[in-house]
């Protein structure tokens, strides 16, 4: 009995005989089969069959060549069938072919039949209909068979129907509350087709009816853009009434979603009752503002009080609050950029990383789009001017800004101004009282002359009453005395701080000479505010003495916010920096900042091999330094968070300096954290210049070409990475680096595979095998083993593809790359799932959750329960999915990483 065929258009074209799948041949023979399919039984004319295979310009053996196809087909299709016989299954019809088919053997006329049940019964068996017709579909119709971005008119309206019938699952599974069993399904199509307004439209419905508001409004934002980019349109008015049902949705705002950022209140305010009463008298106002901003001379104490005046609004924004240091006013030049700002806001708030827009206009329509519907207030200290914060207000809604600003910012909407002054005599005062009691009001003439040495200035007279505390001898005459035999310099800020400068004198006097030193050294790190390391490191120190030093500087002269990190204001280091170049030579200062280049660069490369240590990177040069150490890779992926404006200004300085290794060194440590929390942009321009300043250093430029070819990976921009990676393979070739071809033939196959190119994916992966076999690599062939045996399972190649993943989790066992075998048993996991054999596809992920779990990875561990858990919400089991994200949660023992928030965000909005 000869075994039934079974074929499947809906996706790659394939057929089966029995449990053997069948060679197709060449792709002329699989596109003649992909179109006989997708008439389903209906006919094909010989003269079509011309039209696809060669279009406008057939040979004139074009006839002849389509009749030896089919021919071939025949064969294949009923093997030792004669040569001119034409069998039962593809058959002759006149002038046309067309294939025998039932229900049963073809893919397409299964859909259709679950798609009707569906679409005639109602309720979650309908949703479930269509959940099983629309699982049928595994990429478009006749994957792999389209060029030039064409396709045949037939295979755009197979995929008509699949889209249509995406639509009619969603509208079904939204009223049956049910959108969960077909979001998987919908997220492909919406993917598929990015400007289908009627499949966007309700994908950011069922995300919203899923729980994840944020990201639809996410997905709203994104393709707002696309349609403004690609065709110059808005959104239509049912794209539009999708977003506006979002916005109008109330729902509660989450723990997790609910930020509490607000630096602490100050112990010691006082005064500025005018602006607080103008404040109130504002907000009670019909026009209230949307945004505060408060300008004011350095040292008037601006944020001193926006910080107090923020805490008491903070009630009457129960959503919660937002901080930012935009830093407009730096001494580095290093202003945060608005779209850094919204990216962390974003995060904040439970965006996930992957889900927040490129683009800057995307990320501010996604943060207004999530403050529209909250009570939030934002704290934004020292702006730049208008054009830093446009992006940052809240638009329409009940939030409140808070900004500071030395200038007056002008021209944006909204924005109400608050100019600060001096203290009044009785406001410095009173400052000086709360601080320094009763003695105050004992010798007011004393008093009085420090008020005017101070320029009722709040910084200053915080420095006085901050040192006079720490002299509980020293009467207020005595304090007064020292204030007019000082002196300092402050030039550079103009007439108004020549007594300021002679405050700072008289407290940078009493430092000791190592404190003293230290200070004058800090103006030379590179950012706003720094590690007890990096001072450490700064001023040739173990961290033990850099504390102590710091502790005393800390007393009067240094802020310490409470990170961990300490800053110091924008006068005190103009003034540190006058002292360092009047009192250190040139000699120290430049072996400060060698010192300081040292520490950040073997630190970035300490904390690149936890984040990803199978990547080999060049050792740095040993210095007389100590970089950070690391006890796990969420440490290290802290670290580079709270460093990255540092690294990145490091980067962009080195190479003036003489040190391009510095440069580009960094640049490639950093390239997995910007890869980890999504920040592609970056990662190409920090690669970008660490290639610029690699000089003739082949090895390095080639590295960097490689880095960024990741970073265009990830920006979509496939023949860009796959242009770098061709410059890097033609320098490892001509210094005969085969290792590193085979990394980058390893890398081209991972674009291939992102491009469908199965084939060309496979050829790439082989030669990487061939190159690291011939080093004796059996990592990196074991790799792309594991590459080629990916491409064979996204082909449908299901055997082939266990037995390589299998052989390749037995080479990684052997290595004792337990990374590998973890990788290779949830890939394995994943290929049973395809195939629906479940007990082997949970087995699987069982064993790469015990194998990273015994390696200590906790990030990989929480990646493949994750990969469980959403395997279980889309079957429809909730309760295995939200115990699954759980236990991943645990694996993370608290941390907040990108992957930590993403499963909170699965279990408040499931």
């Amino acid at each position: 009995m000869t075994s039934p065929l079974t074929f499947a258009v809906l996706g790659p074209v394939r057929a089966w005989r029995g449990g053997s799948e069948i060679d197709l041949g060449t792709r002329q023979q699989r596109l003649i089969l992909a179109l006989l399919l997708a008439r389903a039984g209906g006919a094909v004319s010989v003269a079509e069959f011309v039209d696809l295979l060669w279009e406008s310009d057939p040979p004139p053996s074009a006839v002849n060549v389509v009749h030896r196809h089919v021919g071939v087909l025949r064969r294949r299709f009923e093997p030792g069938l004669p040569t001119r016989e034409q069998g039962s299954v593809l058959v002759r019809d006149g002038a046309q072919y067309r294939l025998r088919l039932d229900g049963r053997s073809l893919d397409l006329l299964r859909f259709r039949h679950l798609a009707a049940l569906a679409q005639s019964g109602s309720g979650e068996q309908a949703v479930e209909l269509y959940r099983q017709a629309l699982a049928l579909w595994r990429d478009r119709c006749a994957a792999g068979l389209h060029t030039d971005g064409r396709s045949h008119p037939d295979f755009v309206a197979v995929d008509g129907e699949r889209y249509a019938a995406v639509r009619a699952a969603a509208d079904a599974a939204l009223r049956a509350g049910c959108v969960h069993v077909v979001l998987p399904a919908l997220r492909q199509a919406a993917a598929a087709e990015p400007l289908d307004e009627a499949l966007q439209a309700r994908l950011l419905l069922a995300l919203a009816a899923d729980g994840r508001r944020a990201e639809a409004l996410a997905a709203f934002a994104d393709i707002e853009h696309r349609l403004a980019d690609e065709l110059g349109i808005v959104p239509g008015p049912e794209l539009r009434a999708a977003r506006d049902s979002l916005l109008g949705h109330e729902a509660p705002t989450s723990a997790a979603e609910r930020p509490a950022q607000l630096p602490g209140d100050h112990p010691y305010f006082t005064g500025r009752r005018d602006v607080l009463a103008a404040v109130e008298q504002l907000l009670a106002g019909e026009q209230r503002p949307t945004a505060l901003v408060v300008d004011g001379m350095p040292g008037v104490g601006k944020t001193t009080f926006a910080v107090h005046l923020s805490h008491r609004l903070a009630d009457r924004y129960p959503d919660g609050q937002l901080h930012a240091d935009l830093r407009g006013f730096d001494a580095t030049g290093a202003a945060m950029t608005p779209s850094e700002a919204l990216r962390g806001f974003l995060w904040s708030l439970g965006v996930a990383p992957s889900a927040i827009p490129a683009e800057l206009h995307a990320q501010a329509g996604l943060y207004r789009s999530i403050l529209a519907e909250r009570r939030m207030l934002i704290l934004l200290d020292n702006c730049r001017d208008g054009d830093q914060i446009r992006h940052l207000l809240p638009g329409t809604g009940a939030s409140l800004v808070i900004a500071t600003s030395r200038r007056r910012i002008t021209g944006v909407a909204g924005a109400h101004a608050l100019h600060l002054n001096l203290l009044t005599d009785a406001e410095a005062r009173e400052l000086l009282t709360r601080r320094l009691g009763d003695v105050v009001a004992a010798d007011p003439a004393a008093v009085g002359e420090i008020i005017v040495r101070c320029g009722r200035l709040p910084l200053a007279l915080a420095l006085v009453a901050t040192r006079s505390v720490g002299r509980p001898g020293l009467s207020l005459p005595e304090v007064a005395g020292e204030l007019a035999g000082a002196d300092g310099r402050l030039a550079g800020f103009g007439d108004a701080y020549a007594d300021l400068e002679a405050i700072f004198s008289w407290s940078y006097q009493a430092l000791s000479p190592g404190a003293a030193r230290l200070f004058r050294l800090l103006p030379l790190h590179p950012g706003a505010d720094w590690s007890l390391d990096a001072a450490a490191a700064l001023g040739g120190l173990t961290p033990r003495a850099a504390r102590g030093l710091l502790a005393e500087l800390g007393a009067q002269l240094l802020v310490q916010p409470g990170d961990g990190r300490w800053r110091m204001h924008d006068l005190l280091r103009a003034y540190a920096a006058e002292l360092g170049e009047e009192h250190d030579g040139a000699a120290e200062r430049d072996a400060a900042v060698e010192r300081m280049y040292d520490f950040y660069e073997l630190s970035a490369y300490a904390a690149h091999l936890l984040v990803l240590p199978q990547v080999p990177l060049p050792e740095p040069e040993p210095s007389v330094v100590a970089g950070r150490s690391f006890t796990d890779r969420d440490e290290a992926m802290a670290w580079f968070a709270a460093e990255q404006r540092v690294l990145t200004g490091i980067v962009a300085r080195a190479g003036r300096r003489g040190r391009p290794g510095t440069a580009w060194r960094i640049a490639l440590a950093m390239q997995n954290f910007f890869q980890d929390t999504a920040q592609f942009k970056q990662w190409a321009a920090v690669a970008g210049i660490g290639l610029a300043a690699v000089g003739d250093d082949l090895v390095a430029r080639a590295l960097l070409h490689r880095s960024l070819a990741g970073a265009c990976y990830f920006l979509g921009d496939l023949d860009g990475g796959l242009s770098h990676l061709d410059r890097a393979r033609k320098i490892f070739e001509r210094l005969g680096l085969r290792t590193e071809q085979g990394h980058v033939e390893n890398n081209i196959a991972e674009i291939r595979l992102e491009q469908g190119r199965y084939d060309e994916a496979i050829e790439h992966a082989g030669a990487a095998q061939t190159l690291f076999r011939a080093e004796g690599n059996e990592r990196g062939a074991t790799t792309a083993l594991l590459a080629i045996a990916r491409a064979q399972s996204w082909m449908g190649r299901h055997e082939p593809a266990l037995g390589m993943f299998t052989q390749a989790q037995r080479q990684f066992e052997a290595l004792g790359d337990l990374h590998g075998v973890g990788t290779t048993q949830a890939w394995l996991a994943h290929t049973y799932s395809m195939i629906d054999d479940l007990p082997h596809a949970m087995a699987g992920w069982r064993q790469a959750i015990g194998t990273f779990r015994g390696a200590g990875a906790a990030h990989h561990t929480a990646e493949v329960l994750v990969a469980v858990g959403d395997f279980h919400s889309g079957h429809g089991e909730p309760v295995r999915a939200r115990q699954a994200w759980r236990e991943a949660l645990a694996e993370l023992d608290g941390t907040d990483s990108p992957i930590a928030r993403q499963i909170r965000d699965r279990l408040i909005s499931r």
